[in-house]
């Protein structure tokens, strides 16, 4: 099959450093297989999404010589297919509503017994997986189970990621059965995100590390639509002051591309590709040969041309 990928931004501000590595980490690798690279607006977080972001976006790509292969995809167009596949869901009986306000899984949560740090994940405790008990539906939720008959048992899900290796999560014991249609009515990430590869036609996603804990989740669902799996690859964050994930959330600065090629050096830096050229257009395609025999050997190290000593 021949290679697809994709950058997929979130609309809620333009591009800072961290996204910018992950930007041009899928183009490379794209470029290196000779495949296709597209660009998705994932704008179904109405609410968080700042008018004018995505254009920002875009024109911040295109000035460093990243430009999608096709007219990008705007997941506010894409309400029926997300539609569809939940319907497929509850018919299968994978998917059912839930009436918990986070409140409502916080108290559960706590009268189980069940420990939950302030940051971590909020493991549903299965509160509506057995009906609503007089509530009205607020959320959509797929069990995380390995088979509708045993929606107790464990599922765990394992994957390689071409370069953090191989990965397992068990994700009815660390995320337990999760979202796909939120409460506000809006679709959630995990959903939208597998449909929308799929009919792209996305064959490889890569993207910052800071997401590899969704992937077990998107597995699931690509498994129970019947739709085909991607490779993965997650590349190393960029890490603000605070040793945090650089973001919008922590102060990250909007990414000034008036120099593209400073700018794609900087990039460049956390994934190992540190080269001397005179354009940004020469600077890229030093890049791509270099990611091409990196990935030849199946590891991000660096090796002497692409990287400083």
């Amino acid at each position: 099959m021949a290679y697809t990928g994709r950058f997929a931004p979130s609309p809620t501000g333009p591009l800072h450093a961290g996204s910018m590595v992950a930007a041009l980490a899928s183009w490379l690798d794209a470029r290196a297989h000779g495949g296709r690279w597209l660009v998705r607006i994932e704008d179904v977080d109405v609410p968080r999404t700042v008018p004018g972001a995505a254009e920002r976006i875009l024109r911040q790509l295109a000035d460093c010589g990243l430009r999608s292969d096709a007219t990008p995809l705007w997941q506010s167009t894409r309400d029926a297919a997300y539609a569809s596949a939940l319907e497929r869901l509850v018919a299968a009986g994978w998917a059912y509503p839930c009436g918990c306000s986070r409140r409502d899984l916080l108290r559960a949560v706590e009268d189980g017994g069940i420990h939950h740090s302030r940051h971590g994940e909020l493991v549903y405790p299965g509160t509506c997986r057995w009906g609503l008990r007089g509530r009205p539906a607020r959320a959509a939720r797929v069990l995380a189970a390995p088979s509708v008959n045993r929606p107790d048992a464990m599922l765990e899900i394992a994957w390689t990621d071409r370069r953090l290796g191989r990965l397992v999560q068990e994700v009815s014991r660390e995320v337990g059965d999760f979202v796909v249609r939120r409460a506000d009515g809006l679709w959630a990430y995990q959903l939208a995100v597998v449909v929308d590869d799929a009919a792209q036609g996305v064959t490889d996603v890569v993207r910052g590390e800071d997401l590899a804990d969704n992937t077990a989740r998107q597995v699931h669902l690509q498994r129970l639509l019947g739709l085909p799996t991607p490779r993965y690859l997650h590349t190393p964050l960029v890490l603000g002051a605070d040793g945090e994930k650089l973001s919008k959330q922590n102060g990250a600065l909007e990414l000034d591309t008036a120099q593209p090629l400073q700018t794609l050096r900087s990039a460049g830096g956390p994934l190992a590709l540190d080269h001397e050229a005179a354009t940004a257009g020469e600077w890229l395609t030093t890049a791509v040969a270099c990611w091409r025999d990196r990935w030849a050997g199946g590891t991000l190290e660096g090796n002497s041309e692409c990287a400083s000593e």
